[in-house]
């Protein structure tokens, strides 16, 4: 796939890598003389200039694009970037940082496919790691959801408990269950938790510490999934 990143700062290049080490085409936008250079020694395909300007933009030929990713640290950049982007087919992904208000997230997110919110992703997997959990963010399911699986261990508080008696607090839901290596799947209220197995939780950020507590308890393992 061919990938357009807006942005060669510390979110943009890492994102540009894990591309490339995917085996995708990546070209990366910016008009930071420092870090084109940057960007360019570490060996990608970089467009000197601002991706909020349409010319810019038609240099990285969107029409052969498949996605485009807005990741500078300006809203409004990031914004105007996604709006070219759509009008030539590209899905659209736009950063936006953890300062910005409910307001103006709202503002945003109906007019592109995804908003991401780097520092918010960050501090979670800091906040696990630092609790003995093994978390990796991906990306936020909405502004204020977390997609995340929990792994039963012998000492969890629902192990031997069925599906149907794990209540959860109210602005949370249970989405899927595997059983030990078995694929996930739709919950069946009939199945027992045992050790190794797997449920996915969507929740609120407020209440994923309360969510860990009742499944896994506080030295339990998570994974943050994304819904990208």
């Amino acid at each position: 796939m061919r990938f357009v990143i807006v942005g060669a700062g510390r979110v943009g290049l890492r994102t540009a890598r894990v591309l490339q080490e995917s085996g995708h085409e990546v070209v990366l936008i910016e008009r930071d003389e420092s870090a084109v250079e940057r960007a360019r020694t570490a060996g990608f395909e970089v467009i000197a200039g601002d991706g909020a300007i349409e010319e810019t933009l038609g240099e990285a030929d969107l029409d052969a694009a498949d996605a485009l990713g807005a990741l500078t640290g300006d809203l409004n950049d990031n914004f105007v970037a996604c709006m070219i982007a759509k009008e030539h087919g590209c899905r659209t992904v736009m950063r936006i940082d953890e300062d910005y208000r409910e307001e103006i997230y709202r503002r945003y997110a109906s007019d592109v496919d995804e908003i991401i919110y780097p520092e918010r992703l960050g501090a979670i997997a800091a906040k696990n790691a630092l609790l003995g959990g093994n978390i990796r963010a991906v990306a936020d399911i909405a502004q204020n959801l977390q997609l995340v699986e929990f792994t039963i261990q012998a000492q969890s508080p629902m192990e031997g408990y069925s599906l149907s008696e794990l209540e959860l607090p109210s602005d949370s839901r249970l989405m899927a269950h595997g059983k030990g290596e078995a694929p996930l799947a739709i919950p069946d209220p009939d199945e027992t938790l045992e050790a190794g197995d797997r449920v996915v939780i969507l929740a609120d950020f407020g209440t994923l510490s309360d969510v860990r507590s009742i499944v896994v308890g506080e030295s339990g393992r998570a994974t943050a999934l994304g819904g990208a």
